[in-house]
């Protein structure tokens, strides 16, 4: 069962066509740091259109003849759009081949190739910058650009994107399975993916708890606060006027549990947001994961916007790693 997401701003005020052609939907991942330009990992930035980063990851082993364990990349990106990524590739004293094979019309060009001394990991990447065109936009203007101003200066809900739990939300009913089963043997990656959707979708529910009770962006007593930007975090007992005006100026943010060992027994309590769950938290307890935090507001930086014609809105905006840009067009768009 997948999580119902309202709306922190009210009902959508436009429809558009989202992603109409692959060029509408361009993102560009910042690594963050440079390569040192040596090293046994090669590092590897392409662009890539209509393909999604597992198939890339995978034309990458079958041109260097390097096992898909040894490729690596920070972010899964989407297949639907145009995306700029980096990977990393052990070549452990192996000779490289001719990586612009890679390069195929249309859908792949190498952009640089390097050197780096670690292999990437993921979630290392220091953030993603969009450009979304919006086709076909209906809505009348001066509510829309309203809508846009509100969603600039106080952001919108950290929602895991629907794309995390798989299509029809499969993916999660996989891991419910899983989990229930006793969390047997299956692939690294195929463990990832049903974990990482429980967690989102017990993040999720808790988060739709908070949106639907207005305390969202608030600081609420016994939160763990998050600062805008970096993973520093620290427990408000009892929020005072310094943190209300920090949390309202987004300077931080609550943060909210990403389920595993030693998370807060209050949210288990009866009537709390998880309390539902009780059996699929414990189950992830057992599953060895240990707890870790995510804000519950998403702020993009560097957010503009331009009306381009009569039916077309441009947006551009930078992410920090983890956030969704489905979550921001949701305070918008119907559909999203």
């Amino acid at each position: 069962m997948m999580v119902a997401r309202p709306r922190a701003h009210g009902d959508a005020v436009a429809q558009a066509l989202f992603k109409a052609r692959p060029e509408d939907f361009f993102v560009d991942e910042e690594l963050g740091f440079e390569p040192v330009g040596e090293g046994e990992h090669v590092f590897l930035h392409l662009k890539k259109r209509l393909l999604n980063t597992a198939d890339l990851a995978q034309r990458i082993s079958s041109l260097s003849g390097i096992h898909p364990r040894d490729i690596s990349y920070s972010g899964m990106k989407d297949r639907q759009g145009v995306t700029r990524q980096w990977f990393s590739v052990r070549m452990a004293g192996k000779a490289e081949p001719d990586w612009q094979l890679l390069s195929e019309e249309g859908a792949v060009t190498v952009l640089a190739v390097t050197r780096h001394q670690r292999k990437l990991k993921r979630g290392v990447h220091k953030a993603n910058r969009f450009r979304i065109v919006l086709r076909d936009l209906e809505g009348d203007r001066d509510a829309i650009d309203q809508r846009l101003h509100r969603i600039q200066t106080e952001g919108t809900p950290n929602y895991f994107g629907e794309q995390r739990f798989g299509r029809d939300g499969a993916t999660l009913d996989q891991a419910r399975h899983w989990l229930e089963r006793g969390a047997r043997k299956v692939s690294r990656n195929k463990r990832s993916l049903f974990l990482s959707a429980a967690r989102s979708y017990l993040f999720n529910l808790a988060l739709a708890q908070r949106v639907n009770a207005g305390t969202w962006r608030e600081v609420l007593p016994g939160d763990t606060c998050m600062l805008q930007g970096t993973r520093s975090l620290f427990v408000c007992e009892q929020p005072d006027a310094d943190i209300a005006e920090r949390a309202a100026a987004g300077d931080l943010h609550p943060g909210l549990p990403l389920w595993g060992r030693g998370a807060p027994q209050s949210y288990l309590q009866p009537g709390a947001s998880l309390a539902a769950e009780q059996l699929l938290c414990e189950h992830l307890e057992r599953a060895g994961l240990e707890l870790a935090w995510r804000p519950s507001r998403l702020v993009a930086d560097d957010f503009c916007w331009d009306f381009c014609d009569d039916d077309v809105l441009q947006l551009e905006f930078r992410l920090g790693v983890g956030s969704y840009a489905t979550a921001l067009l949701g305070e918008l768009l119907q559909g999203q």
